[in-house]
């Protein structure tokens, strides 16, 4: 029996939820499964993945192959790294002690890289937020500019002739 870890689809048209389970490949994609590793929402952003990574390797160990996707998913979590130095230790390339080091030093930079990415995204969002303000200002002053204008001319007609004379003066000059 071939047994394969993929995605099983639930929730509604263009708001799908995934399973990650365990299935035999001939069973359907949404049908029978043998046990259900995790969840996988893509709808966020970043998607969200709720995994349950031992029996995950578990699986994996005992030769259920991922699809493309679960693949994707699994290399994402240090599944599949954790399963290479593994085989690493199985085989007596490698102690178990180092693949340990390796898979830790592999964790935490994959956290500092996701914390910096973050980091990334929030001052550009709040770059983004402060530019829209200093336009929304810069357009509130304008009309604020118009406003002031139009209400010295219907309070004083002299000072209106006068302010439309200061105005065509630089005109004139910058000709």
């Amino acid at each position: 029996m071939a047994v394969r870890i993929r995605l099983s689809k639930r929730g509604r048209r263009k708001l799908a939820l995934y399973d990650i389970v365990v299935s035999d490949s001939r069973s359907p994609r949404d049908g029978k499964f043998i046990q259900k590793l995790g969840t996988y929402n893509p709808n966020t952003n970043p998607a969200t993945v709720v995994l349950n990574d031992e029996l995950t390797f578990d699986w994996v160990m005992k030769g259920a192959l991922p699809t493309d996707t679960a693949r994707t998913i699994l290399s994402e979590r240090g599944v599949m790294l954790k399963k290479h130095l593994q085989v690493g230790v199985d085989k007596g390339a490698i102690t178990q002690e180092v693949a340990d080091q390796k898979f830790s030093a592999w964790v935490s930079n994959k956290e500092a890289s996701k914390t910096s990415n973050a980091n990334a995204l929030v001052s550009k969002k709040e770059a983004d937020r402060k530019a829209r303000l200093a336009a929304e200002v810069k357009i509130k002053e304008a009309k604020a500019e118009q406003v002031r204008a139009k209400k010295i001319v219907a309070e004083n007609p002299v000072a209106a002739a006068d302010l439309a004379e200061a105005t065509d003066a630089p005109a004139e000059a910058a000709e």
